[in-house]
């Protein structure tokens, strides 16, 4: 059963799945605390005053008989702060992405044969597969 257990997880690539998972949840750790301490401050400077993220459009109140009120309100500024965070998220983890990851080299030159419709390299002058001149 251990035998399997290794075949399965060497062929299904569970183990690289995992070491993923557990890099994504520490690289999330990270870029939370980009936003939080260094970015969210300076938007902070720049939005108006008082907590807007506590902005909203009331609906309707009610009170019950124990005196508690309860609104009913569309909170369009926590809304818009979680859209804020995800936007700036994302652009962390691009500038990241586009830092660590290596650039891809542009695919070799190539064209078709006109008779046989092979790709054959851009410098080729006859099709490898008809011998025809391209």
């Amino acid at each position: 059963m251990i035998k399997e257990f290794t075949d399965f997880l060497q062929k299904q690539n569970a183990l690289a799945l995992a070491i993923g998972v557990i890099i994504g949840g520490a690289t999330g750790k990270v870029v939370t605390a980009i936003v939080n301490d260094l970015i969210m401050p300076l938007i902070g400077l720049v939005m108006p005053a008082g907590d807007w993220r506590q902005a909203q459009f009331v609906l309707s109140k009610s009170t019950d008989a124990a005196g508690a009120v309860t609104v009913n309100a569309i909170k369009y500024g926590d809304f818009i702060g979680s859209f804020v965070d995800f936007a700036i998220i994302a652009f962390v983890v691009f500038i990241i992405t586009k830092a660590i990851l290596p650039k891809e080299a542009p695919p070799a030159p190539t064209k078709s044969c006109n008779a046989c419709l092979e790709t054959v390299p851009a410098a080729a002058t006859k099709c490898k597969a008809c011998t025809s001149p391209v």
